[in-house]
């Protein structure tokens, strides 16, 4: 069954390295192992969310580099980095070592915005008094300015120490690592943002309501945004992300688990949530076919040609590699994959 409408050349996966409290490095072997497995299967990307003060990858640039050195042609990415909590200099630091480590694999995803815990967290987060002063996208902008590779101060800056006499940039420099750079959008703003500052664009399951549209509507509206606000000089990218569960090689009691997990998530579906009035999508479950089937009635995916299979949290490895596999082998091939 072939889906002439979809032409998705990329596919991904996003996955949140979730562990037991008291086992961190059984789960975190799990996913840089689902990381290898899914090169092996055929993957383009695979991405980690980044989470801080949960049972989770807490700093994607650290778990990034080790699976550098598990991989050799998948591209690496973390969705996103909440640059609220982050130094702009610093994370460029780190960013550019894993990017170099990796030969050029890495992809960032950024987000702006005052972090949900800061007050939780008091001084441990907000210890000087320029520390809020840039939570937006101002602290987007230099980490990518950083990123690009400038020198740093005066034209004839320079500093001195046992390594030497040299003009100061973030080190190691990362060729093309800023063209890299991905912004998560919810919103007609934020895409607009994106596009304006040259960043690639990645939308997933969770839009802002605008509008009276459906959550397929608002989000054709955000990609529209990004495309037509975008000045970057690299061709721009843009990824969906969906939640997607096929049900194929499952056995009968994954089967169930999968659907219940779909059903406890439908009604927040159906109409916007929260003081945000937040829109979310349905989760995808069935088979092959009906997952085709759904694919092709989302007018988003007809615009795009990357796909991010957004895995959800607290599955088993077991779990994950049997949706992967599924989908690699028989959804994939059918909307315009090719495997490289």
């Amino acid at each position: 069954m072939s889906l002439a409408s979809l032409a998705i050349g990329h596919i991904g996966f996003l996955i949140p390295g979730n562990y037991a409290e008291e086992r961190p490095a059984e789960g975190l072997e799990d996913t840089l192992s689902l990381f290898a497995r899914a090169e092996a299967l055929g993957y383009d990307s695979a991405w980690v969310r980044q989470r801080h003060l949960e049972t989770g990858i807490s700093s994607a640039s650290t778990f990034l580099a080790a699976a550098t050195q598990r991989t050799r042609r998948i591209g690496l990415g973390v969705a996103v980095i909440h640059m609220g909590y982050e130094n702009p200099m610093r994370l460029a630091e780190d960013l550019a070592t894993v990017d170099v480590l990796g030969n050029g694999r890495l992809n960032v995803g950024l987000s702006a915005g005052e972090p949900s815990p800061a007050a939780l967290l008091g001084a441990r987060f907000n210890d000087n008094a320029a520390a809020d002063s840039q939570s937006g996208y101002g602290r987007i902008a230099e980490l990518a300015a950083n990123l690009a590779g400038g020198w740093i101060g005066e034209e004839d800056a320079v500093i001195v120490s046992a390594g030497g006499r040299q003009k100061p940039r973030v080190r190691p420099h990362a060729q093309g690592l800023r063209d890299r750079l991905w912004y998560g959008a919810g919103s007609l703003r934020s895409a607009a943002w994106a596009g304006t500052s040259g960043f690639n664009l990645l939308v997933g399951n969770i839009n802002v309501t605008e509008g009276a549209g459906s959550f397929q509507a608002v989000q054709q509206a955000q990609i529209e945004a990004y495309w037509n606000s975008y000045a970057g000089q690299a061709a721009p990218r843009v990824s969906a992300g969906r939640v997607i569960l096929p049900l194929d090689s499952a056995n009968a009691r994954t089967r169930r688990k999968y659907q219940d997990f779909a059903a406890s998530r439908h009604e927040r579906t159906l109409s916007p949530q929260g003081e945000r009035r937040t829109q979310f999508a349905p989760d995808i479950v069935g088979s092959a076919e009906q997952i085709l089937e759904a694919l092709n009635r989302d007018p988003v995916l007809r615009h795009v040609a990357e796909l991010r299979l957004e895995l959800p949290y607290n599955f088993a490895r077991g779990e994950y590699e049997q949706i992967l596999s599924d989908f690699i082998g028989l959804v994939a091939p059918e909307i315009g994959h090719r495997r490289h």
